[in-house]
Formats: C-alpha cells, sequence, structure tokens
C-alpha cells in the first residue's frame, strides 16, 4: 500500500519508505499471483513462484503507464523527484529478496534516479519491521513482526525522505490521539462498514507539542503491514500485552520519537481482517475491494488521501 499511495499520489508525495514491500499493483488483481509470484505468502497450499523476473516489471511499468494515461494515477514522472528507502530482510521467506530487487527494477524503469533510490538489506533479517531493541529476533518471522534488528527503520526512512533530521529524545513528547477513520471513507462506501472497504473504525494520529501549538509540520504516514493492524488477534499475545495488537506498531516502530523534534506528524491508518477475504488484516494489495484497488479511485487510496488532506488543512 506504501507504493500504491506513493504512485498513486506521486504529486503531493515526497519520498517512501518500503519495508519488505513489491512493485506497484504487483499482483494485477489475481490473489494467486499475489501469493506466488510477488511473494511468498501462499504456502504451504500455494507453492511459492517467486524468482528473479516473476514480478514482471516490464509489464507493471506498461499498466503504470496506461493508468497514467487514464487519469487512474498522477504523472509518473513526479518519481524522479521523489527520495525512496527501501530495507529488505535477506532471510524473509515471505517477500524474498528477490521482490525487493524487482520494486527497485520498477523503480528505476519509472525514472527514479539512482542517487534517490537507497536499497537496503539486513544480512540477520526475516520478515520483520526492523528496531533497534523492540520486538522478536531480527530473524524471527511471526507476529508482530517487529525485530529487534539494531537498525532505527524508521528513522534511517524520516532522514532519508526528509534530509539529517534532530536526534530523538528517549521517549515521545508529544500526544497520541485516535480519531475516527470512518469519516474519511468516501461517502458511498461509508455506510458498510469494514466488510467491503477492509478499512477499521479508528486510526491513530501522533502530534508533537510543537504541531498542537500551531507550528508549520509535515505528514508522515506510517502503514502497517499484515498482521500488525490494532484490531488483529494474534495467536499469542503481543509482547505489551493484552488479546489484540493494540497500538503495539503505532507506539513501537520508532516513528513517534523522530517526530517530536522535526515538525512531522504522523498519521497511523488501519486496516482490519475480513473473514475469508482478508484474514490478515492487510492493506489491499491484489484487488479484495475492488479491481480499482491501486487507483486513486480505490477505497482505500481515497480515505488516506482524505486523511492526510485533513491534517494538512489542520485538522485537530
Amino acid at each position: 500500500m506504501t507504493v500504491q499511495f506513493q504512485v498513486a499520489h506521486s504529486s503531493i508525495v515526497k519520498g517512501a519508505g518500503v519495508v519488505a514491500g513489491g512493485p506497484f499493483n504487483c499482483s494485477q488483481a489475481d490473489v494467486m499471483r499475489a501469493v506466488a509470484s510477488c511473494s511468498c505468502t501462499g504456502e504451504p497450499s500455494v507453492p511459492c513462484a517467486v524468482t528473479e523476473t516473476s514480478a514482471d516489471v516490464p509489464s507493471l511499468v506498461a499498466d503504470a503507464q496506461d493508468m497514467a494515461s487514464k487519469g487512474l494515477i498522477d504523472p509518473p514522472e513526479n518519481l524522479a523527484g521523489q527520495r525512496i528507502l527501501t530495507v529488505s530482510g535477506a532471510k524473509d521467506t515471505l517477500v524474498p529478496p528477490a521482490i525487493a530487487e524487482q520494486l527497485s527494477a520498477f523503480y528505476g524503469a519509472m525514472g527514479v534516479p539512482a542517487a534517490n533510490l537507497e536499497p537496503v538489506s539486513l544480512a540477520n533479517a526475516g520478515h520483520t519491521m526492523p528496531t533497534r531493541n523492540f520486538g522478536i529476533s531480527c530473524s524471527k518471522e511471526s507476529e508482530p513482526y517487529i525485530g529487534k534488528c539494531e537498525y532505527d527503520a524508521a528513522g534511517e526512512i524520516l532522514n532519508w525522505i526528509y534530509g539529517s533530521l534532530t536526534p530523538p529524545g528517549p521517549k515521545p513528547a508529544g500526544k497520541f490521539i485516535q480519531v475516527d477513520q470512518r469519516a474519511y471513507i468516501p461517502g458511498e462506501d461509508a455506510g458498510l462498514f469494514n466488510w467491503s472497504t477492509g478499512l477499521d473504525n479508528s486510526a491513530w494520529v501522533y502530534v508533537p507539542d510543537s504541531c498542537a501549538k500551531g507550528e508549520k509540520c509535515r505528514v508522515h504516514v506510517a502503514l502497517h503491514g499484515c498482521k500488525q493492524g490494532q484490531s488483529y488477534l494474534p495467536l499469542t499475545p503481543p509482547p505489551g500485552g493484552g488479546l489484540y495488537n493494540g497500538t503495539t506498531f503505532v507506539k513501537n516502530t520508532g516513528y513517534d520519537r523522530w517526530a517530536d523534534n522535526n515538525n512531522l506528524v504522523i498519521l497511523y491508518p488501519q486496516a482490519v481482517s475480513i473473514p475469508f477475504k482478508n484474514p490478515n488484516g492487510c492493506w489491499d494489495w491484489w484487488g479484495y475491494t475492488g479491481d480499482d484497488y491501486a487507483t486513486k479511485e480505490g477505497v482505500q487510496i481515497r480515505t488516506l488521501r482524505a486523511m492526510v488532506d485533513a491534517l494538512a488543512a489542520g485538522a485537530k
């Protein structure tokens, strides 16, 4: 979803940090392609078919250009001005390194200069959101997929996108605010709860004191991965206790501490599980909300854009 929003609304995006992700529209609205050719998340039921070319980058580039010609995404030329950092685990068995390499190939084919693209491979990391010291073992692949890797992914992403930032303090000094996410779902889908949209009822925003007092601030969107949403029920209790993930991702991935001294408002939207269609609470990257999932017309992308616009307009 990070890549989808970035490409769909490239005119308003400064850059992106992609952790264990693949190229734009990799699934092409085909769930079998999503879990076999763009990832290995279908195993053991669906054998992994990931290769160095399984994403078929030339087709994805052609599809993106076609979408742009129809106004379904912003002009791809905007990507050339963005700064992008990708993070891949060398031991990732769910989204193998070959997919991350094809993500870089996609960016290159879309005109992103090599100087603006920073691919990072962590030798000891599995499928995880790397932190300096929070979570499970870096190489372990299980909920909540946050690993102690001695690598501050959030900090590296923010510094790459926005330039050299002021180092964070020892703990967050701003406020976490829970907001009504339903208010931003497009009108025609707003009354359908989450069975069709895959969107949770609420989201989180971290607001530094400086931003709350009226200083000019930037908006950074931090999207969780599969099985990381607040309403996901893991097989074993999350590190902070309780039954559901709750704010495990929101409060422990490190974005908040960097936000305080750098005038960054962090938006943490929330996806939710849908039985049979999306049991792991993933953002839609294979079309469970409709064939327009990767475009500006997709319900999730429209909702994210409405939330970003509201924050940019000073919503409280």
